[in-house]
C-alpha cells in the first residue's frame, strides 16, 4: 500500500466526522433516555466474544456475517459481533439471572462481512431493546410500540408495519414431511413469492393433501387486518399451533390499532424475508417508510435463545441502525456558542465557566484561525475591571 492509499477505508466501513458524531450522540442519548422511561436498562456487551456465544441459536446467516479471529491466549475462535441480540441474551440468561420480565437496551457498533444492501454500512450502529421472561402477545406489542416511539422521535409519522408469525410456516412444514433441505427451498421460494415454484415443490413432495393445500395458500394470504379472519377460515384444518399463531396475530392487531390508529398494518403469513424461521419462533415485524423498500427497523420473538446459555427464556425485541435514523433527520449544525480564551486568561475563571457548562477554547500561539473559525461567539478580554466576556463580531 502506498502512502497515498493509506487514508482509504475498506468498502462499507465508514468514519463519523464531528458534526455527524455530535448528532449521533445527541439522538443516541435521547433514545436511550426514552427507553429508560419505559423501564429498559442499558447494557454494553463486548465487541468481541467466542464464536459459540456470538452465534448461539442464531443460525447460518449470522455465521456468514461474522468476522472471525483466533484468540492468541487460548487458540479458540472469536468473532466481532454482527448482531447484539445473542450477547444480550447471554447477559439475561447467565449474568443477570433474574426472575420475571427483564427489559434491556443497547446501542453500539456491529460489524458485517457483507453489507445488507449495496448502500448499507458494514459497521452500523445497532440500537435496540429486548424484553425477556414474558411469552404473551402483550410483550410483542410493547416492543413494537417502542420501535414506533423510536421512529416518532426522529420525526417519522407515516410508517408501515409488516407483521407475520414464524409459527405458521413452522407449524405447516413440520407436518409436511419435507426434509430440512426441502424446507429451505420452500422457504426461499415463499420469500421470493415464486408461486409456481411453491406449487411444484408442494405437489411433488407433500403427500398430506390438506397440508399441501394450506402451503399453496400461504403466498396468497396477505393484506390488511381482514386477511387474518380469511386465513383462519382457510387454515381451519391446520395444526393447533398454527391456529394459535393466527389468534395471537389478531390480538396484536387489535391492540396496535387501538394504540396507533394512524400506523398502516400489513399482514403477510408467508413473509419472513430477513428472518431465520429456525431462530424466530413467533410474531415478527418490520417498519417501512414510504418510498423505501428497505426496513428501517425490525424485530420479533425468539423464545428459547437463552437455552444455549443454560436458561431458556421467552424473548422478543427489535433493532435499528442509528446511522439510518440520522439520515432521516435534517442536518443540525452546532451554533457558534463557545468562548475563546487567551493563554494568560485566569485559570480559575476558565475552570468555573467549564463547570457551568460553557465551552472554553484556549487560543494557541501562532494560530491563524479567528474566534468564529473555532466556533466561538464570545471571548475573554482583560479589562481594567478584570476579565470580561465580550461578544465576537460575526
Amino acid at each position: 500500500m502506498t502512502i497515498a492509499d493509506r487514508w482509504l477505508l475498506p468498502d462499507g466501513i465508514d468514519e463519523v466526522l464531528p458534526q455527524a458524531a455530535r448528532n449521533i450522540e445527541r439522538v443516541r442519548r435521547e433514545l436511550l433516555d426514552c427507553y429508560a422511561s419505559w423501564g429498559y436498562e442499558l447494557v454494553i456487551p463486548p465487541h468481541i466474544e467466542y464464536l459459540e456465544s456470538l452465534q448461539a441459536g442464531a443460525g447460518h446467516d449470522l455465521d456468514l456475517q461474522t468476522f472471525k479471529v483466533v484468540d492468541q491466549l487460548t487458540g479458540r475462535m472469536m468473532g466481532l459481533r454482527a448482531d447484539t441480540t445473542p450477547s444480550v441474551a447471554r447477559i439475561d440468561a447467565h449474568t443477570l439471572r433474574r426472575e420475571g420480565p427483564v427489559r434491556l437496551c443497547y446501542c453500539g457498533s456491529v460489524f458485517h462481512t457483507k453489507a445488507d444492501s449495496s448502500s448499507a454500512s458494514r459497521s452500523p450502529i445497532q440500537l435496540g431493546a429486548e424484553l425477556y421472561g414474558h411469552a404473551g402477545f402483550e410483550s410483542d406489542v410493547e416492543v413494537m410500540s417502542l420501535m414506533l416511539a423510536t421512529l416518532h422521535a426522529v420525526g417519522q409519522r407515516r410508517i408501515n408495519v409488516d407483521i407475520g408469525h414464524a409459527g405458521i410456516f413452522r407449524g405447516l412444514v413440520r407436518e409436511s414431511g419435507l426434509d430440512a433441505d426441502q424446507q429451505e427451498i420452500l422457504f426461499d421460494a415463499l420469500q421470493r413469492k415464486a408461486n409456481p415454484e411453491v406449487i411444484a415443490l408442494v405437489n411433488a413432495e407433500v403427500n398430506d393433501k390438506s397440508i399441501a393445500a394450506m402451503l399453496r395458500l400461504l403466498p396468497l394470504l396477505n393484506g390488511d387486518v381482514t386477511i387474518l379472519q380469511e386465513a383462519t377460515d382457510k387454515l381451519a384444518e391446520a395444526p393447533r399451533d398454527v391456529l394459535d399463531a393466527l389468534a395471537t396475530l389478531k390480538q396484536v392487531a387489535e391492540k396496535m390499532q387501538q394504540q396507533f390508529p394512524d400506523v398502516s398494518l400489513y399482514f403477510d403469513l408467508s413473509e419472513l424475508s430477513g428472518y431465520n424461521y429456525n431462530y424466530h419462533t413467533g410474531v415478527v415485524f418490520a417498519a417501512y417508510l414510504p418510498g423505501s423498500g428497505q426496513a428501517i427497523a425490525k424485530g420479533g420473538r425468539y423464545d428459547g435463545i437463552g437455552a444455549a446459555f443454560g436458561r431458556a427464556r421467552p424473548a422478543t425485541g427489535f433493532s435499528t441502525d442509528l446511522k439510518l435514523l440520522l439520515n432521516l433527520m435534517p442536518v443540525q449544525s452546532a451554533p457558534n456558542n463557545a468562548i475563546l480564551a487567551p493563554q494568560n486568561a485566569d485559570v480559575q475563571l476558565v475552570q468555573s465557566l467549564r463547570e457551568q457548562g460553557e465551552c472554553v477554547i484556549y487560543e494557541l500561539p501562532g494560530q491563524l484561525q479567528g474566534a468564529a473559525d473555532l466556533g466561538c461567539n464570545r471571548q475573554l478580554v482583560e479589562t481594567s475591571g478584570g476579565w470580561q466576556i465580550e461578544s465576537v463580531d460575526a
